[in-house]
C-alpha cells in the first residue's frame, strides 16, 4: 500500500509508503489521503490526523509519470479533494518531515498546526521551474507565514532550502533528531488528544476563520491557472527536459 492508514489512541496516522519513488505522490494516494481526512472529521473517536513517511523521503510531491497520465481536469480530481479536506480540517493536523520535501511535499505543510523535522528535511517549491504556479493556497499562505520577500525568493526562485530556514520563515516548529522524530511526533499528538476536543477545534476555527474562505478562493484560482499552464509549452518543455533528463530551454517562449 502506498498510503497506510492506522487508527490508534484518538490519532489517525496517515504514513507514506512509497520510499522506492522518494513518496512521489499519485491519484490514488490523494485519494486515499482525501477520504483519511473524511474520515477523521466524522470519527469522534479521531481526535487528531498525523501525517508522516516511511524512508528517508517525506514526499518528492507530485509523481510526473502518473501526473501526466491523468492531469487534473476538474475540481473533483483526487489532488484537490486532498487540498479541500486538509484546508478545511477542524481537528489538529500534525506532520513529521524528513528529507525531500517537494511541491506539494511542502505546500502540504502549511495547512498542518503542528510540524516538525530533521536536520535532513529539505523543502523546494519549483513550481515556476517547471513552466507552472503555485497550488494549495500557497501564493496566499507563504507570504503569510514567512512575509512577501521571503515567499517571493522560494515561490519565483524555486531553489531548495534547508530545515533552519524553514523554521526561520515560520513553516517548521521545530527541529528533531532523526531517530527521534517519530515518537516525539506521536507523542505531541497524544498530548492533543487528552486536551478538550471541543476547545481545540474552536481555537483553530478562530485562528483560521479570517482567512478560511480566501483560501478556498485562492486553491481554486490557482488550480484554475495550474491546468491552463500545465497544456503550456514552457510546462511541456520543462516536463519533458525533465524525463530526458537535460535542463530545459525557455528561451523560445515570452
Amino acid at each position: 500500500m502506498d498510503i497506510i492508514i492506522e487508527r490508534a489512541d484518538g490519532v489517525l496516522s496517515i504514513t507514506l509508503n512509497r520510499p522506492a519513488r522518494k513518496n512521489a505522490l499519485t491519484a490514488a494516494m490523494y485519494q486515499d489521503m482525501a477520504d483519511a481526512f473524511v474520515h477523521a472529521e466524522n470519527d469522534p473517536a479521531v481526535r487528531v490526523v498525523l501525517i508522516r513517511a516511511n524512508g528517508d523521503s517525506f514526499s518528492a510531491g507530485n509523481d510526473l509519470e502518473d501526473f501526466m497520465k491523468a492531469p487534473p481536469a476538474t475540481g473533483d480530481a483526487p489532488v484537490f479533494q486532498f487540498l479541500r479536506a486538509i484546508s478545511t480540517a477542524k481537528k489538529p493536523v500534525v506532520a513529521a518531515v524528513a528529507g525531500v520535501a517537494v511541491g506539494i511535499g511542502t505546500t502540504m505543510l502549511l495547512h498542518c498546526d503542528l510540524v516538525y523535522a530533521t536536520t535532513t528535511a529539505r523543502f523546494a517549491l519549483p513550481f515556476v521551474q517547471l513552466g507552472l504556479c503555485p497550488e494549495a493556497a500557497s501564493s496566499l499562505l507563504l507570504p503569510q507565514i514567512a512575509g512577501y520577500q521571503r515567499a517571493a525568493e522560494k515561490l519565483l526562485l524555486g531553489e531548495p532550502f534547508d530545515v533552519t530556514e524553514a523554521v526561520n520563515m515560520g513553516i517548521v516548529n521545530r527541529v528533531i533528531a532523526a531517530e527521534e522524530l517519530d515518537a516525539f511526533a506521536r507523542a505531541q499528538a497524544k498530548k492533543l488528544v487528552a486536551l478538550p476536543a471541543a476547545s481545540l477545534k474552536v481555537t483553530k476555527a478562530l485562528m483560521k476563520g479570517a482567512d478560511a474562505g480566501e483560501v478556498g478562493t485562492r486553491i481554486s484560482e490557482e488550480a484554475e491557472h495550474f491546468g491552463r499552464m500545465l497544456k503550456g509549452g514552457e510546462a511541456q518543455e520543462a516536463f519533458k527536459a525533465f524525463f530526458e533528463k537535460r535542463k530545459p530551454d525557455f528561451s523560445q517562449f515570452n
